[in-house]
């Protein structure tokens, strides 16, 4: 009989989202005229921006015409959408990014996960709790970790984020190999500092580690004094990979296009001692494992840098950031305890009355029929938390923030 990868079994038994999905089923089967409101998962709901479908639009012409039609593309990403994408969100903002260090892929969340095809399994990793899941997840299923006791797997190291330290982690004194960092922060809303971010690399400089670190909210940093990438940071290009993405941006969630900066000067040592190239690492498993993005899509996220992809993409994250600031002075006015929501589309609240993160999503579901995603399922640490996402029509979101108010009046 054929085996399977144990690991998978040390896995919690649903992934968050799909938990949350198998409630809200279960309460619509018995409440079939309840009208919810998904505020939970960071799923986009307003149109392609118009530069973007007229790009595709275009691009399915092209595919129509053997002089234009494209097969195969490069794996790597085609070139005049790296060229776009290192000049406009790395070189303008002072970052030396080139095209060739830019891998164009179908999804931030996949290549946050694939990249740990090119690590070994003896390195020692620091997540902040709470946490993207997918962070876990994918080191559990590589074989990273031991099993999970008390909400934590063992292996990994655990950096707690929360009021107290204002949801940025503190430095680790023991020495770590890999580290996950994502800003703005998905769960909390955080954001990071340059002076903080440059911690980082100088810890990880001096440690011999790798930053991972998660851009796919940059686009929504509305203050000029926070960096967008870690490569603003002197001497990142020596100790980080950048995982970028068109889905929340772009509204690409379903189209899918994304992007990962790899820096060729970057290396890791190999069993024998030596030091390896991660470039040309992650440029084979590309090669090996991953067709390409398709072109029409490709062509759709070359649109974003056009002037009118440019304009067309800042209404979008501008009307995503007033709906998450509806949701703050709303949920702040009813007597919730706030966080996030600023530079960010997440919005981070501790549950009222001391309910526990599940009891709170319970509650709120059946009473005003509005979904968020419970804090614990982003680690231990998230337990008494809350996310609300600002993914959303204005008119759901001013809808759910009126049912909220009037059950949960200060």
């Amino acid at each position: 009989m054929a085996t399977i990868n144990d690991n998978y079994l040390k896995l919690k038994a649903g992934y968050l989202f799909p938990e949350i999905a198998r409630r809200v089923n279960t309460f619509v089967e018995s409440n079939p005229d309840a009208k919810i409101i998904k505020l939970g998962i960071g799923d986009v709901t307003e149109p392609l921006p118009e530069a973007c479908r007229t790009a595709m639009i275009k691009a399915v012409e092209d595919m129509g015409d053997r002089s234009s039609f494209k097969g195969y593309g490069p794996e790597q990403g085609y070139g005049w959408l790296r060229e776009k994408i290192a000049t406009q969100d790395f070189q303008a903002r002072g970052c030396d990014i080139d095209a060739s260090e830019i891998f164009v892929s179908d999804g931030a969340k996949c290549d946050s996960g694939n990249i740990l095809d090119i690590f070994g399994k003896n390195n020692k990793i620091a997540v902040t709790d709470p946490v993207y899941p997918v962070y876990v997840d994918t080191n559990v299923m590589a074989g990273h970790t031991g099993e999970n006791k008390d909400g934590e797997y063992e292996g990994l190291v655990y950096l707690p984020i929360s009021a107290d330290n204002n949801f940025l982690a503190d430095i680790p004194t023991e020495k770590v190999d890999l580290i996950y960092l994502c800003f703005p922060n998905n769960p909390t809303g955080a954001t990071a500092t340059k002076e903080y971010l440059k911690a980082w690399v100088d810890y990880a400089k001096a440690n011999d580690s790798i930053i991972f670190f998660d851009a796919a909210y940059e686009a929504f940093i509305t203050d000029d004094s926070l960096p967008h990438s870690i490569y603003e940071i002197e001497g990142a290009k020596d100790c980080a990979i950048e995982f970028r993405s068109f889905s929340k941006n772009a509204g690409f969630t379903g189209t899918r296009c994304a992007f990962t900066v790899v820096p060729k000067q970057l290396t890791a040592k190999a069993a024998d001692g030596s030091e390896v190239e991660l470039w040309k690492l992650w440029n084979r498993r590309q090669s090996t494992k991953f067709n390409g993005v398709s072109y029409i899509v490709q062509r759709g996220a070359e649109a974003v840098y056009s002037e009118a992809g440019k304009a067309q993409i800042k209404a979008l994250v501008d009307f995503y950031l007033e709906n998450a600031k509806i949701i703050c002075d709303k949920l702040t006015s009813a007597g919730f305890e706030v966080y996030g929501g600023i530079n960010a589309p997440y919005i981070w609240l501790k549950t009222p009355h001391n309910l526990s993160s599940w009891d709170f999503f319970d509650k709120l579901l059946q009473t005003t029929n509005v979904v968020g995603t419970p804090g614990s399922g982003f680690g231990a640490a998230g337990e008494g938390y809350f996310r609300i996402s600002a993914f959303n029509s204005r008119e759901n979101v001013e809808e759910a923030m009126k049912r909220i108010t009037e059950q949960f009046k200060a």
